[in-house]
């Protein structure tokens, strides 16, 4: 079961730190962490992953146990990925040898916010593309107790969700492999889809 932080952040660190994490690079980030769970509230952090549409990334639960599925039972494939800003996991992911890491997938150095990618951008992510998806990353029960409830009140407020402070959910459109160091960067906007 996940700890609470003994020191979690505040709510005028988060305000105060705002500006920074907005100043995030917008044209195409650095992938600075990766993160596989192969089950609940376990991880693993390796130098790469490999991302299909077929199985999502390998080595997570997620497409097994899927929180999200479509009318037929089988896993949505729209939160296949989730990416979080670095900037953030930096913030709120203090007390890292006793507190589980969120569980996002990637950690870019990049503006994830809906303005610099709407829904339906395309993205090189190493060698695979992903699609932005339409389901929001606002946050949850967990995020609240592993980062705090001012972390939980920061990404959750009506005037940040439009930001994606928490991420953001992609569906894989070409199978292929992400490591650590490389860029993610937009290829284009296919639009939204169902």
């Amino acid at each position: 079961m996940s700890k609470s932080p003994e020191t979690p952040v505040t709510a005028e660190e988060l305000a105060a730190a705002l500006p920074h994490v907005l100043a995030a690079p917008r044209e195409e980030g650095i992938v600075t962490l990766l993160c596989a769970r192969p089950k609940p509230n376990a991880r693993t952090f390796p130098d790469h992953l490999t991302l299909t549409r077929a199985h999502g990334v390998a080595g997570d639960f997620e497409m097994s146990r899927p929180w999200l599925v479509l009318p037929d039972g089988s896993p949505d494939p729209r939160n296949q990925v989730s990416i979080m800003p670095s900037r953030v996991l930096d913030l709120v992911w203090r007390e890292r040898d006793r507190i589980a890491h969120p569980g996002d997938n990637i950690a870019v150095d990049m503006d994830l916010s809906e303005a610099n990618l709407p829904v339906g951008t395309l993205l090189q992510v190493g060698t695979a593309i992903l699609r932005v998806s339409d389901e929001p990353n606002d946050g949850c029960a967990k995020w609240k107790v592993r980062c705090g409830r001012a972390a939980f009140d920061w990404v959750a407020a009506r005037t940040h969700r439009p930001l994606r402070l928490r991420g953001l959910f992609c569906s894989i459109e070409q199978d292929g492999e992400v490591r650590l160091g490389d860029r993610i960067r937009r290829v284009g906007n296919g639009g939204s889809h169902a």
